[in-house]
């Protein structure tokens, strides 16, 4: 038996029950993703809607659905297959080595450039320094288990991190090092995040389609005193990635500002 007829064996032979067609044949389709696992092949349109007697439009408009919530993803004349688990962005203070072991996935980094540079008028801005200041750039690529997900360029002041040029960054975690070797640790960060679709050398290195969905975030990392650590930029792969965001409304101070909504 092949690889396709053996799939399809494992569909049930119809749908049963009072919900609409549709409403079944998502749930049969997030069982079958969940069995088959990332990268595997689903079943076409046209054998679904044969199989169980739905319109191509209504089997279309489940595939869309679970393309959207990135739990599958197409590729133009070859089909939807099975996607990778998304990853939860929630903490803007945590480093991407702590968050990845975190999640039980081995945390890596590629070195692409560790250099000093001269801050222009805009990144000095940034990092609260005169124009022109030495500044040390790296930019890697991030991977976990051996994947990339992330585009990393962070800009660090050098006159705070002397021979941070030249300290070894492959697989290792910024932040442990300015920690470890500069007694340097985050008090805050402020960031944004913004939608935004890879260029051809992003995705590239990303191991991504041109033009795919992504995640540009911008950082700015203080100390606990408030000088600024850190002022960064971050790619991350859409199909990977989906944002939390926590919020708790002071209800109290509200009241007795007399604030309702």
């Amino acid at each position: 038996m092949d690889v396709r007829s053996d799939r399809h064996a494992a569909l049930p032979p119809r749908l049963a029950g009072s919900q609409p067609k549709g409403e079944q044949l998502r749930r049969l389709l997030e069982t079958l993703i969940a069995e088959l696992g990332p990268a595997a092949l689903l079943p076409s349109e046209r054998m679904l809607a044969e199989r169980y007697g739905v319109a191509r439009m209504t089997v279309r408009k489940e595939l869309d659905r679970l393309v959207a919530r990135g739990l599958a993803y197409r590729v133009q004349g070859r089909g939807t297959f099975v996607g990778e688990p998304r990853i939860v962005y929630a903490d803007a203070l945590k480093g991407f080595t702590e968050d990845i072991r975190a999640r039980g996935m081995l945390p890596g980094a590629q070195v692409l450039v560790q250099e000093l540079v001269a801050a222009d008028s805009a990144l000095a801005a940034a990092l609260e320094r005169p124009p022109g200041t030495p500044v040390i750039l790296i930019h890697r690529v991030r991977t976990a288990d051996g994947k990339p997900l992330a585009l990393e360029w962070s800009y660090l002041p050098s006159d705070d991190f002397p021979g941070l040029e030249r300290a070894r960054l492959r697989d290792a975690s910024l932040y442990g090092l300015l920690r470890d070797r500069y007694g340097v640790t985050l008090g805050t960060a402020s960031q944004r995040v913004t939608a935004v679709a890879l260029s051809a050398d992003d995705a590239g290195k990303l191991h991504a389609a041109a033009g795919q969905p992504a995640f540009l975030f911008r950082r700015l990392a203080r100390r606990p005193s408030g000088r600024v650590i850190e002022c960064a930029r971050s790619l991350y792969r859409g199909d990977r990635y989906e944002l939390e965001i926590q919020q708790r409304r002071q209800v109290a101070a509200l009241d007795r500002a007399g604030v309702t909504t």
